[in-house]
């Protein structure tokens, strides 16, 4: 299970930036067509942040849609795989999101 090791990644990130301060939240982006799972990592999130200065914080999650804009006709094109073919039969896309993995926000307590 990759998640385990993206979530020591992410708890790692996130301690650095709150520099010993306690974290409440932490916001993720995940686009669908990543390979992450949300639900094992909201799991691993839970195993992976006891001891630290993430223990007991929320973890949300904002799944991203998969988009793409066809190189042949241009239309804009709703991706729920990785490969995927344009309403005009082109499987010439160029993917504009659904793979990210972003950090978006952490929440701290008040000093």
């Amino acid at each position: 299970m990759h998640e385990m090791g993206i979530t020591r990644n992410i708890v790692s990130i996130v301690a650095e930036a709150a520099k010993s301060q306690k974290v409440r939240r932490v916001k993720l982006e995940i686009g669908k067509l990543s390979a992450v799972m949300p639900e094992a990592l909201m799991f691993c999130f839970d195993v992976v942040s006891k001891g630290t200065v993430l223990e007991g914080a929320t973890l949300e999650i904002v799944e991203v849609a998969g988009k793409a804009i066809c190189r042949d006709c241009g239309a804009n094109v709703e991706l729920h795989q990785i490969v995927t073919a344009c309403t005009c039969g082109s499987r010439d896309l160029k993917r504009i999101s659904g793979e990210e993995l972003n950090i978006k926000e952490m929440e701290l307590e008040a000093a």
